[in-house]
């Protein structure tokens, strides 16, 4: 067959392992998954009541312009529905942008590490990748924009960053961006958004306005707890959504997807709960690394990055056998560091417990 030459040697996305499975492998009876940075506490409780209430009629498509979680969202941002591109979680908008833009002879620029799915995507479509190193968890800037030329098609900036969780103070995004060229797409990926407290961060919303060649991404599947749903959706410029949309699948949203993230959008009560909670959480993991002097990178998401010290596949699997679910650093770029979503106060003091003694065993404590 003839396959694409791109594919070759490539692997399919490798999520963290599924509870069931853990309990089968390990015969445990209770698996806490921290592995993939969803909402600890679910979905708003507005969502909840209404999948217990309502029903949709599975013969029918949904609507494909999802025009009422569209209204939803253009009237919590303040902007214009022209202005929205939904798709079947981030990773749909993604594909959907690498599909309109990258091309054989052209270059994308991003962090390394930084969110698999901007290469992932760009390989497929045989575009040259552009990986800078970051410094510190954080973008390094001035090398992206050194590493920008006149082939280059799209720039991906991840803030906060996933898997490091370093946001990008707005003096230093804005300096950025004017120095990038208007012929150059900037993805500005803002998944855990509504997680970040930094007080160098500003409203990123104005920025499309001032620059036309940024597109913002955004998500359901985090703090707002309905990653099982898959909903994201892209904030630009209407002619650059209207050049995007062509791309996008018909139907690519379901009815309930669309209804429940309309629903959790209009409870902001409960996301600024759930942003409380993951500070408080976050401190735990952070008073942990400070007392053991592990490094770790400052996180304005719901998850932390830190080095243990030791083979981050060893500490993994002997989390993995007491029952908890993280990811190792060597899946993401980073060796010896696990990346762990921040839990509930009772799930993260035991994951902490058993990981003292993990790093006991494994010779990093005396």
């Amino acid at each position: 067959m003839k396959w694409k030459q791109q594919l070759d040697g490539m692997q399919a996305y490798k999520p963290g392992k599924p509870i069931e499975e853990v309990q089968r492998e390990y015969g445990l009876k209770e698996v806490i998954k921290l592995a993939s940075n969803e909402n600890p506490f679910g979905c708003s409780p507005k969502v909840t009541a209404y999948l217990q209430n309502n029903a949709v009629n599975h013969a029918l498509y949904p609507d494909g312009y999802a025009q009422n979680l569209r209204t939803a969202v253009a009237n919590h941002l303040g902007v214009k529905e022209t202005q929205l591109l939904f798709g079947n979680g981030s990773d749909d908008i993604i594909a959907i942008i690498t599909r309109a833009l990258l091309y054989p002879g052209v270059n994308t620029v991003m962090a390394d590490p930084s969110f698999s799915q901007y290469w992932h995507n760009a390989e497929i479509e045989g575009a040259e990748v552009r990986k800078v190193p970051c410094q510190d968890g954080a973008h390094d800037l001035e090398a992206m924009l050194a590493a920008i030329d006149d082939q280059t098609s799209i720039v991906w900036v991840c803030s906060p960053n996933n898997p490091t969780g370093v946001v990008i103070p707005d003096v230093a995004l804005r300096a950025f961006l004017a120095k990038v060229p208007s012929d150059v797409l900037v993805v500005l990926d803002e998944a855990y958004i509504e997680y970040v407290t930094h007080p160098d961060h500003k409203d990123t919303l104005p920025i499309i306005d001032e620059y036309a060649n940024v597109l913002l991404l955004r998500t359901f599947s985090k703090a707002y707890g309905l990653a099982s749903f898959r909903v994201g959706y892209a904030i630009g410029q209407p002619d650059v959504i209207a050049k995007l949309d062509p791309v996008r699948a018909p139907f690519n949203n379901t009815i309930l997807s669309q209804a429940v993230a309309a629903i959790a959008l209009s409870d902001q009560d409960y996301i600024e709960a759930c942003r409380e909670a993951n500070e408080k959480g976050k401190k735990q993991y952070v008073e942990f690394c400070d007392k053991h002097n592990l490094k770790y990178f400052p996180s304005d998401t719901n998850f932390i990055f830190f080095d243990t010290h030791a083979d981050s596949d060893v500490v993994f699997q002997e989390l993995m056998k007491r029952g908890f679910i993280v990811r190792s650093g060597n899946a993401l770029g980073l060796p010896g560091f696990i990346r762990v979503t921040i839990g509930t106060e009772a799930q993260n003091a035991a994951l902490l417990s058993q990981l003292d003694e993990v790093l006991k065993q494994q010779g990093v404590f005396a």
